[in-house]
């Protein structure tokens, strides 16, 4: 089991740690939310809890709680720029089988 991070993800979590001054990685998981099943939650890691499962991906501790692994594991998260106004945090999850019509929600 494990999550991924691109060079570029990788590269986004390192600098925005370092503008806020501390945190020890990113914390990936999913809540139940939307039209279709669960949404994805992305955060600073500032602790590592006893259910949590830790991975380094491109130099990053990636945080995934017990309840959310089996929902992400595979996925590799991307950080992409479109543009000055368009840029974000993209996942690539091999076990969504479907997703909402404005792509806020998934289904595995």
């Amino acid at each position: 089991m494990s999550v991924h991070l691109t060079p570029s993800a990788a590269q986004r979590v390192v600098d925005m740690i370092a503008k806020r001054g501390d945190g020890i990685g990113l914390r990936v998981g999913v809540k139940v939310s939307g039209c279709t099943g669960y949404a994805y939650v992305v955060d600073y890691a500032d602790a590592i809890n006893d259910d949590d499962q830790v991975f380094e991906s491109e130099g990053v501790k990636v945080v995934v709680d017990a309840k959310s692994l089996p929902v992400i594991d595979g996925m590799t998260l991307d950080y992409v720029k479109e543009s000055l106004l368009n840029e974000g945090f993209e996942f690539n999850n091999p076990n969504v089988k479907d997703e909402c019509g404005c792509g806020e929600s998934f289904s595995v």
